[in-house]
């Protein structure tokens, strides 16, 4: 890792080194797993709800680890220590440092919906033409971001990182890590209204994205969306727009929706017209394949090199992921959810033919208005024509009520997640597409390992 020596460590987090005979012996990776600490590796001891790195700080060491960074030290350290006041903020400053170290291009993605397809497109893109490192799996927070930098090969071209906060001033850090020179904001919805207040209040704790942006940086909106269109301009700028509207500086238009396999469309980029096939279903991958050609356009590469890397984007676990299965399609959307997300999913669950059915549990932190929101999805999914609704949650009793007043034929409510799990055996059939979503904290992931295993 370029200049990351533990000299540079203590100093770039202002900490106490203790310890060190070598001082400039320099870090071949950083973590805060004990488990993933390899030889030569910095360990960052964080306090977790379940565990204290603090416990494991001398098995690191005696496996090799070149240093740790703590908040109170071993009683007999057996290796260089460095001591802060707050292990949190040390790896916040030590990512910060390692990212001035390197020469790279960096796209960071922000939005209410879509950040982690986005980021999946642009990166497929851009590994089109340069050595793409980019946010694995959920690493988009003020612990992700900081481990998704310090992960970067000292040959990276260019970093795609996700960003995700819930909280004021959280994006404000991740900016300051990330320094991106291509901000991209895919909407404002309605999530984490109970932190933020409202959209205007979202935007606005999302907006901090551009605080550390690079002075010649650019920053890429969705143009549809009525809260980003209002942003006229940022650090003297005008935004790049992309949208279905031809109003935007680039756009999709001929959209031809091919179901559970995808779309086609094609992307007005300048004068160029660029016929792309978009393999991951619903339409609103179209704006996800839009941001990415506006991030593509922006770093050189050529028409046939953008529409090559939408073509090869694959679905993530989690999102919009449909496994077809012998005696089912089931549709794995069960990371997170959000009002905006849940109506996208149930558009594309209503794409299929034959019998739909939705496994569908509580959205979190949509403040005051938690039930009415629930209520709105309930609705939503009725007027979509959804066959049978399965919820699990205190919550989700709105959205079940709501949608038997608007008529869903069948709709069954469910205390948790273990009860809906027990019935489903007497509730699903041969032929049946299966939506399974809901808020990370309810745990559907399980429903849909049980129904990969399981036959009608």
């Amino acid at each position: 890792m370029k200049n990351m020596t533990l000299e540079n460590i203590a100093a770039a987090c202002q900490g106490k080194l203790v310890g060190a005979d070598i001082p400039q012996a320099q870090a071949v990776g950083v973590t805060t797993d004990s488990r993933k600490a390899e030889p030569g590796c910095l360990f960052i001891a964080l306090r977790g709800e379940r565990t204290d790195g603090h416990r494991f700080i001398e098995d690191v060491l005696k496996n090799g680890a070149l240093g740790v960074v703590c908040e109170r030290l071993p009683e007999h350290p057996e290796g260089p220590c460095i001591l802060v006041e707050d292990c949190f903020a040390a790896l916040r400053q030590i990512g910060e440092f390692y990212r001035q170290q390197l020469d790279v291009r960096l796209v960071g993605i922000t939005g209410s919906v879509g950040k982690t397809s986005t980021k999946e497109f642009v990166a497929s893109v851009l590994a089109q033409k340069y050595k793409v490192h980019r946010t694995k799996g959920n690493y988009n927070n003020e612990i992700g971001v900081p481990l998704t930098v310090l992960a970067m090969p000292e040959d990276t071209q260019v970093a795609v990182l996700e960003m995700g906060i819930n909280h004021f001033g959280e994006m404000h850090n991740l900016s300051r890590i990330a320094r991106p020179d291509i901000c991209i904001m895919t909407n404002i919805g309605q999530c984490h209204l109970e932190y933020l207040g409202s959209r205007e209040g979202i935007l606005r704790a999302k907006s901090e994205i551009f605080d550390f942006m690079a002075e010649d940086g650019t920053v890429c909106v969705n143009g549809d969306d009525d809260l980003l269109a209002g942003l006229r301009e940022v650090k003297g700028k005008e935004p790049l727009t992309f949208g279905r509207n031809p109003k935007n500086r680039i756009w999709a238009e001929d959209v031809v929706n091919k179901g559970l396999f995808g779309s086609e469309a094609v992307i007005r980029l300048g004068q160029e017209r660029l016929p792309v096939r978009i393999p991951l279903p619903g339409e609103h991958m179209v704006y996800n394949a839009l941001a990415a050609a506006a991030a593509g356009s922006l770093l050189g590469l050529s028409g046939e090199e953008i529409c090559r890397g939408i073509a090869a984007v694959s679905a993530t676990k989690g999102r919009s992921h449909v496994i077809r299965l012998e005696d089912w399609v089931l549709i794995d959307d069960c990371y997170n959810a959000n009002p905006v997300s849940m109506e996208a999913a149930l558009d594309l669950l209503c794409l299929a033919e034959g019998r739909t059915v939705a496994i569908l549990g509580d959205m979190f932190e949509l403040g005051e208005k938690e039930r009415q929101m629930h209520g709105r999805v309930g609705r939503y999914a009725a007027e979509k024509g959804v066959d049978c609704i399965l919820a699990a949650g205190s919550l989700s009793c709105s959205l079940c009520g709501e949608a038997e007043k608007y008529g869903c034929r069948e709709v069954h409510h469910f205390e948790d997640r273990d009860s809906l799990m027990e019935a489903l055996d007497g509730l699903l059939f041969p032929g049946d597409t299966i939506l399974v979503k809901a808020s990370h904290g309810m745990g559907y992931e399980k429903i849909v390992e049980m129904l990969c295993e399981r036959k009608v």
